[in-house]
């Protein structure tokens, strides 16, 4: 039985059996990089931010469109200094806690109002207009709670605060206030027409803390905000960058209902612990699509569909955000890879 891409995508994040593996984008920035535009514009604004994604979508026809301006919209609409750039995704400029006392201070953004998730909001009401169910749109929540509370704080020194037990009390404050950011601006996404949303963890890694500290510290956040948004019946994908091998079953149970998985994770053991469980999205490595060829791009998926398609529960996409200048034909060979081997027929 043929689906359309939401229906497609729909089955498969419920993990039944859909007529293919459906396929994901993670593609604002060569959306962006090939719209003729300054990349600060188009991220600064939502309708320009929509057409250039609408473009794309056009090009590719994947059959779930992620949507974002980059890392640093919720810290930005927090009152962080945000430094957009020529050719790549803005960054944040200087931390605004100087104190971690000074969390008690800090008053959670209203999104429709609040710039610049107020653009993205604006973005996601066009793009969910335009599309309907022709694709499947996933409005991103920007950082979750422990990425933008190292944002707020400063990564070294948030670093340092992890490390002393007596901090423990005023890091949960500030975990707690990230978390609640991002819920509130997840609220609002799916209200103007995401049919899900996602947060992006890459400083709740184990190339960043180790297990310990993670059951410690953001998964008790991450799992808080999962079930907060599965009580009113929104799915949120989690992301955490770089090889989650020694966090799978924590990463698993904190419930979100798509992992956003990097190319460094090891997919097969990955696949046999969530079987059953969540579905997964990725995990082709991004500097092969940047850099290698359509050929090289075909075989990766094929690879990876043969290991991540058995009894569904799998997304094929990129296992981050695509580089700007990533090679339009790589881009088209990845998802014409889930067309050619991700039937279930």
């Amino acid at each position: 039985m043929s689906m359309n891409s939401v229906e497609r995508v729909q089955a498969t994040i419920a993990l039944r059996v859909p007529d293919r593996v459906p396929v994901d984008l993670h593609d604002f920035q060569p959306a962006a990089f090939t719209s003729g535009l300054p990349m600060p514009q188009v991220f600064k604004d939502g309708a320009l931010l929509a057409e250039a994604m609408l473009s794309s979508w056009r090009e590719f026809h994947q059959d779930m469109i992620l949507l974002e301006n980059g890392t640093a919209c919720n810290a930005q609409a927090c009152g962080m200094e945000v430094h957009y750039r020529d050719d790549t995704a803005p960054v944040v400029g200087e931390p605004l806690l100087k104190s971690l006392a000074d969390v008690g201070t800090l008053e959670v953004p209203d999104p429709y109002t609040t710039f610049p998730m107020c653009e993205i909001l604006k973005a996601t009401r066009i793009l969910s207009r335009e599309i309907g169910d022709q694709a499947w749109l996933c409005a991103r929540a920007d950082q979750g709670p422990m990425d933008l509370a190292a944002e707020l704080r400063g990564m070294s020194q948030f670093m340092m605060d992890l490390a002393e037990d007596e901090n423990e009390p005023l890091v949960h404050a500030l975990l707690d206030y990230a978390r609640r950011v991002a819920t509130r601006y997840a609220y609002a996404l799916i209200e103007c027409g995401g049919r899900s949303t996602s947060i992006g963890e890459p400083m709740a890694g184990p190339a960043m803390i180790s297990r310990r500290h993670y059951c410690r510290y953001p998964w008790r956040h991450e799992q808080r905000m999962v079930e907060e948004l599965k009580a009113q019946g929104i799915i949120l994908h989690l992301h955490i960058c770089g090889n989650t091998e020694k966090i799978t079953d924590d990463f698993i149970a904190t419930g979100a209902q798509v992992l956003e998985v990097d190319h460094k994770t090891d997919a097969t053991r990955l696949k046999a612990a969530a079987r059953g469980k969540t579905c997964l999205l990725g995990n082709i490595d991004t500097g092969l699509l940047a850099f290698g060829t359509p050929g090289e791009v075909d075989d990766a998926c094929r690879e990876l569909i043969a290991i991540c398609k058995p009894e569904s529960g799998f997304i094929l996409g990129p296992g981050c955000a695509l580089a700007p200048n990533t090679p339009t034909d790589n881009i088209h060979a990845l998802v014409e890879a889930a067309q050619k081997y991700g039937s279930y027929s």
